[in-house]
C-alpha cells in the first residue's frame, strides 16, 4: 500500500516535472522563432528615439514607398537622404549612422522598392527607375533640395538621382558602389566569386548570409558564430518578401552592359571606399574619382571591407559631416 502511494506521488512530480519543461521549452521556441523581428521592432524604436517617424507615400496606383522621416524639420539645418543596399534595411544598415547625423540634419530615409515596406506593381528592375520613384517621393514630401549618402547599391541609385535632378541634388557621397565596372573587370570578378550575384545578395541559407558577410567585410565573420536558427530568421526577414523581385534587381545590374558613358555629375562628389573591399575593388574608387574630376574627391577608409559603413561608422559619421554641412 505504501510503495503504491509512493509510486503516485512519483508519478506526480515525473508528469508535473515534464509538464513545465514541455511549456519551457515551447516558450523558448516561440521566442527563438520572434528574435530578429523582436531586434528588427527594438530597432524601429531607436529610429524613433533619433526624432524620425514611418511614413508611406503613395506615388501612383502602382508604387508605394516608405520613409523614416525627420519628425520637425528646422530649415536652418541641411537635408540629408540616406540610401541603403543590398544588405537588410535601412534599420540594420543605417543603426550606427542615425543617431549623430540626426543631430546635424533633416533625414529622409527610404526603403527601396522590395525592400522593407516599399513596393510596386511596376515591372521595371533598373536603377533608373529607383532613382524616379525616391525623386518622386521625396517631391511629394516637400523636399526640393538635399544631399544624398548613399552605399554600395543605393550608390548606383544615388547617382541617378544626382544625373536627373542637379537643381535639387545638392552633394553625393557615394561608399563602396562600382559604377565604372568594364565588361572585363566584371568577367573576372564574377570568376573569382564563384557564384552568380544574386545568390548572394538574396541568400537563401545560413551559409549564403555568411558568404555575404564573408565578402562584405575584411574583419573575423562574425556570422561564423551565429546559430543557423537565427540567420534563417534574419534571412526570412531580409529576404523572403519580394525575393523574386530583389533577384531581379540584383540580375538586371549583373547582366547589363558595362556603361562606358556614364555621365558626369555636376554636383560635389565624395567616394568612400575601404581598402579591403572585396566586392568592388578599389581601382574602381580611383577609377571613378578620375571620371568625375576636380569636383570629386577620394576618403579611403583603413582596414575596411565593403562593408565600411558598419566596420567605420565613426569615421563615416565624421566624412559625412564634415563634406555635407560645408
Amino acid at each position: 500500500m505504501e510503495s503504491k502511494k509512493l509510486w503516485q506521488l512519483i508519478s506526480f512530480y515525473l508528469s508535473t516535472t515534464l509538464a513545465l519543461l514541455r511549456r519551457i521549452i515551447l516558450h523558448i521556441l516561440t521566442f527563438n522563432q520572434s528574435i530578429i523581428k523582436f531586434m528588427d521592432s527594438i530597432l524601429s524604436l531607436y529610429f524613433r528615439s533619433c526624432d524620425l517617424s514611418p511614413i508611406a507615400v503613395d506615388l501612383d496606383g502602382q508604387t508605394t514607398l516608405h520613409f523614416w522621416v525627420t519628425n520637425h524639420r528646422r530649415f536652418d539645418r541641411p537635408t540629408l537622404v540616406m540610401v541603403h543596399g543590398y544588405g537588410g534595411n535601412p534599420l540594420w544598415q543605417f543603426v550606427y549612422k542615425v543617431g549623430p547625423l540626426s543631430r546635424r540634419f533633416n533625414l529622409f530615409v527610404p526603403d527601396l522598392l522590395f525592400f522593407g515596406r516599399s513596393y510596386s506593381k511596376s515591372p521595371v528592375r533598373s536603377d533608373s527607375f529607383q532613382a524616379k520613384c525616391l525623386l518622386d517621393g521625396l517631391g511629394k514630401l516637400g523636399v526640393d533640395r538635399f544631399s544624398v549618402y548613399a552605399i554600395s547599391y543605393g550608390g548606383f541609385v544615388a547617382y541617378r538621382m544626382a544625373e536627373m535632378r542637379p537643381d535639387s541634388v545638392e552633394r553625393v557621397a557615394i561608399v563602396s558602389s562600382g559604377l565604372l565596372y568594364s565588361e572585363e573587370q566584371r568577367a573576372a570578378q564574377l570568376r573569382k566569386i564563384g557564384r552568380h550575384p544574386s545568390e548572394i545578395l538574396v541568400p537563401k541559407k545560413p551559409d549564403d548570409l555568411r558568404l555575404l558577410v564573408k565578402l562584405s567585410m575584411c574583419k573575423e565573420n562574425a556570422l561564423n558564430w551565429v546559430p543557423d536558427f537565427l540567420l534563417r530568421q534574419f534571412i526570412a526577414l531580409m529576404y523572403d518578401h519580394c525575393r523574386k523581385e530583389k533577384t531581379e534587381l540584383a540580375n538586371y545590374l549583373v547582366d547589363k552592359k558595362a556603361d562606358t558613358n556614364l555621365p558626369v555629375i555636376s554636383q560635389e562628389t565624395m567616394i568612400i571606399w575601404g581598402d579591403h573591399d572585396k566586392v568592388f575593388p578599389l581601382e574602381l574608387a580611383y577609377k571613378l574619382q578620375r571620371h568625375l574630376g576636380s569636383r570629386s574627391r577620394l576618403e579611403i577608409i583603413k582596414n575596411a571591407g565593403h562593408a565600411a559603413n558598419m566596420e567605420s561608422p565613426d569615421e563615416i559619421n565624421k566624412l559625412i559631416l564634415s563634406f555635407v554641412s560645408t
